[in-house]
C-alpha cells in the first residue's frame, strides 16, 4: 500500500536534521500526535506543548497576547517555542533548530460569534513565517477541522525543514471548499537582527544614521517599544539631548519583561514606522530586556524614562519578588556608573512626576527630574493604538 503525503512527510521530517519545539493551543493538536506516530520522532521534537488555558499560553509567552486566536500571536508562540528550543537542545546549532505555534477557533460544543480560524507560524534563527485559512463556518463538524488545522501544522513543520511539501498542500488543498484558501507570509531578518538575538553581537544600528562609535557618543540611551513612536518621544529627546550635551540613540530590545519576545514579522513593521517617523534617528536593537542588561551594555550612559517606567524599576517582581535582589541589582546599575533622566507622565488623569514616585534611597540617588514646566504631553503610545487622541 503506498503511503500517504503525510506519512512521508513526516518521515522526511524525521530525516532531516531539524529539531522542533511545538506550542499548539488545542486546534490542530493531532499533528503533535501524528509527529509521534511516525518512527524517528526521538530525532525530531524535543518537546511539545499544549497551552490550552488563557493562563497557561500568558506563561508560555510571558505575557498576556492581545488576542489569543491571531496570527501575531501564533508568531509569538514560535517566537517562545524557539527560544525554549535553545535551552533544551544547547549543543544543536540554532540555525537546525525551529519554533512552531499554532492558535485556532474551531467549531465546538457553545456557539462562537467568530468565524473559524487557524494561525500557523515558524520561527527560526533567520527567519519568521506564518500560515493562516479561515474556515467555512458550519460546513464541517469539530473533527474535521481539526483534521484540517493539523494537516496546515504538518505543512508548515515541513516547509520549516526543508522538505517538499507540493504533494501535501494538494492533499490538505482538495479537502478546502473553493473560497478558503491558505495564505502564507514570510520575513527573513537581517544578518544583525539573527547576531543580536544569538548574543554574537550585544547590539545592532537598525537606522541610517551612523551607529554610535564609541562610549562618549553611547552616553544618552532611550529605551522603550516605540509602538508607535510620536510627538513626546521626539520632545524628550530634544530635552535629554540639550540637557545632557549628547546626542540621543533610541533603543529597542527584542525581548521584554512584561511582553512576548518581538518576532521578526513584528520587529519589521516596528523599525520601519520608526525609520518613516524620524529616517534620522539613532535606533539600536538590543537583546537587554532589564535595565541592569541595559546597564552592562552601555556603561557610563544616562537612560531616558518615564515616571510610569521609572515606578516599574523599582517593583520587586522584576527581580524574583526580592528586595534584596532589586537593591543589589540597582548598586550594580550604579557600578555601571549609569544614570536615568525621568519625564514625568499622565497617569489615570493625573500627572506623575518622579517626586510622587517610591523608589528605594539607592535608585533615587541615580535618578535627575525634568521638570513639569519642561515636558508636560498627555500623548501615549498606547492611547495612539487605541485610536484615541
Amino acid at each position: 500500500m503506498a503511503q500517504t503525503p503525510w506519512t512521508d512527510l513526516i518521515e522526511h521530517v524525521h530525516a532531516s536534521e531539524t529539531r522542533l519545539v511545538l506550542a499548539v493551543t488545542g486546534g490542530g493538536s493531532k499533528a503533535i500526535s501524528q509527529l509521534l506516530d511516525v518512527a524517528g520522532a526521538s530525532r525530531t521534537v524535543l518537546e511539545a506543548v499544549v497551552p490550552y488555558a488563557a493562563k497557561s499560553l500568558t506563561d508560555w509567552l510571558g505575557g498576556q497576547p492581545k488576542k489569543y486566536c491571531s496570527e501575531p500571536t501564533a508568531r509569538a508562540m514560535a517566537m517562545a517555542a524557539w527560544m525554549r528550543a535553545r535551552r533544551l537542545a544547547p549543543e544543536i546549532a540554532p540555525t537546525h533548530l525551529v519554533g512552531i505555534g499554532a492558535t485556532a477557533s474551531l467549531a465546538s460544543d457553545r456557539p462562537k460569534r467568530g468565524e473559524h480560524r487557524v494561525y500557523v507560524a515558524v520561527q527560526t534563527a533567520t527567519d519568521t513565517a506564518s500560515y493562516s485559512f479561515q474556515l467555512s463556518k458550519g460546513s464541517r463538524d469539530r473533527k474535521k477541522e481539526q483534521w484540517l488545522a493539523a494537516k496546515l501544522i504538518l505543512i508548515a513543520v515541513g516547509e520549516a525543514c526543508n522538505v517538499d511539501t507540493a504533494a501535501a498542500k494538494l492533499a490538505l488543498n482538495a479537502q478546502l471548499l473553493a473560497h478558503e484558501q491558505i495564505e502564507s507570509r514570510h520575513q527573513q531578518a537581517e544578518t544583525g537582527w539573527t547576531q543580536v538575538l544569538l548574543g554574537s553581537q550585544k547590539w545592532f544600528a537598525v537606522s541610517q544614521a551612523e551607529a554610535p562609535a564609541d562610549d562618549k557618543q553611547r552616553q544618552v540611551v532611550f529605551p522603550g517599544a516605540f509602538n508607535p513612536p510620536h510627538a513626546g518621544h521626539r520632545r524628550m529627546a530634544q530635552i535629554a539631548a540639550a540637557k545632557l550635551g549628547q546626542s540621543v540613540a533610541f533603543e529597542i530590545s527584542i525581548t521584554n519583561v512584561d511582553k512576548p519576545p518581538l518576532d521578526y514579522m513584528r520587529l519589521h513593521e516596528r523599525i520601519k514606522t520608526f525609520q518613516q517617523w524620524d529616517p534620522t534617528a539613532k535606533l539600536l536593537l538590543t537583546d537587554a530586556p532589564t535595565f541592569l542588561e541595559k546597564a552592562a551594555l552601555f556603561p557610563g550612559c544616562t537612560f531616558v524614562v518615564g515616571a510610569d517606567t521609572m515606578a516599574r524599576i523599582a517593583e520587586s517582581r522584576y527581580y524574583e519578588d526580592s528586595l534584596v535582589a532589586r537593591d543589589v541589582a540597582m548598586q550594580t546599575i550604579a557600578k555601571y556608573q549609569c544614570r536615568f533622566l525621568v519625564f514625568g507622565r499622565h497617569c489615570d488623569g493625573k500627572f506623575q512626576s518622579l517626586a510622587d514616585l517610591k523608589l528605594p534611597a539607592a535608585l533615587l540617588a541615580l535618578c535627575e527630574e525634568v521638570a513639569e514646566v519642561e515636558f508636560c504631553e498627555e500623548i501615549s503610545s498606547t492611547r495612539l493604538r487605541r485610536g484615541e487622541p
